[in-house]
């Protein structure tokens, strides 16, 4: 066999009864769920505002990034749901670098996943506790699902994911708001495809059980760019582009018709700086077309405590060690920015 069976892992169940969830949060989280819910089914007019580091390498400077984003949350909080990025499995799109912190708890260290799993948890909970924001994971691993199901309000597929079967069906079983992105090639129809299929419910296997899902009525589209077959990464955040999902939305049968613009990735060729433009020109946009601002639900940035990036070791702290990030003061003035569009 190629496979070493190095040790089992806990369940999640074993996982949660160790570090469990305390009241107070699972409380706040009903709360973000629902504003986050009246967000995309038009109840609300708030704007969202995902925000937040690459991968959530540490624990202490998430925390600390996201308790600076709390504070700037009392100032905005009539007009936007800020919802901080505590990503903690990173996507490799030839498999090498950091991983996240489930492989990697400590980035210069070796995998140890008994205790990523632990340290992911953790650091979701305290972030919580401490900032009274319940915040945003990639779900790359669809069996890790059921670690963090009690404490993430938001859940992001990502591009290379979101035409895998496991992940659109595990979404169709979520009860939290759900962004599916464009693949990679920036095909509008695979995305909307998986929405659909998120949209549905579904039987299949899971974690060794046979299943059945209802269906997420909240699973919606992200924007974040594409690359062609030259290696060139293309923009999708224009109007025309805006324009052309709505049209999509219409010739299809899908329930609260919503997008996320990701600023950063494709849409901004990894210039980090860019997003700040990129994200007012949405903004733009949005008051330009009264569907389109009925659309157009938020904007995800790639933001830290310190602008750009270093290697694994760096030894910045609040610096990510993937892809670069806007500091936080520019982060700061955007959030303020944002909130002042209609």
């Amino acid at each position: 066999m190629s496979f070493e069976f190095v040790r089992k892992l806990p369940t999640p169940d074993e996982i949660r009864e160790q570090f469990p969830v305390p009241p107070a949060l699972a409380a706040l989280k009903v709360q973000r769920d629902q504003e986050i819910r009246d967000v995309l089914t038009g109840k609300s007019n708030k704007f969202l505002v995902i925000i937040g580091p690459c991968s959530a390498d540490n624990e202490d400077s998430v925390c600390d990034y996201v308790n600076r984003l709390a504070k700037v949350n009392e100032k905005v909080k009539d007009k936007l749901i800020l919802i901080p990025r505590i990503y903690t499995n990173k996507p490799r799109t030839t498999g090498d670098g950091y991983k996240g912190i489930v492989h990697q708890p400590d980035p210069e260290g070796k995998p140890d996943f008994l205790q990523g799993l632990i340290a992911m948890r953790k650091m979701h909970i305290r972030a919580a506790a401490e900032s009274n924001l319940t915040a945003a994971d990639e779900m790359l691993y669809p069996e890790n699902w059921r670690y963090l199901s009690d404490i993430l309000s938001y859940v992001a597929i990502g591009a290379r994911s979101v035409e895998d079967q496991l992940h659109r069906l595990t979404v169709s079983g979520f009860d939290v708001a759900s962004g599916m992105k464009n693949p990679t090639s920036g095909d509008f129809s695979v995305m909307l495809n998986s929405v659909y299929a998120a949209q549905h419910p579904h039987s299949f296997i899971y974690r060794g059980w046979e299943v059945n899902t209802s269906g997420n009525d909240l699973a919606h589209t992200v924007l974040r760019g594409a690359t062609n077959k030259h290696g060139r990464n293309l923009p999708n955040y224009h109007y025309e582009d805006l324009n052309t999902l709505l049209n999509l939305y219409n010739e299809r049968d899908l329930k609260n018709p919503a997008c996320i613009i990701d600023s950063n990735h494709s849409n901004s060729n990894k210039q980090f700086e860019q997003q700040i433009r990129i994200v007012k020109e949405v903004m733009h946009s949005r008051k330009l077309n009264a569907d389109i601002h009925r659309l157009v639900k938020g904007v995800m940035i790639e933001s830290y405590l310190v602008e750009g990036c270093q290697k694994v070791g760096g030894g910045v702290y609040g610096k990510s060690i993937t892809d670069p990030c806007l500091g936080w003061e520019d982060s700061e003035k955007l959030i303020y920015d944002i909130a002042e569009y209609e």
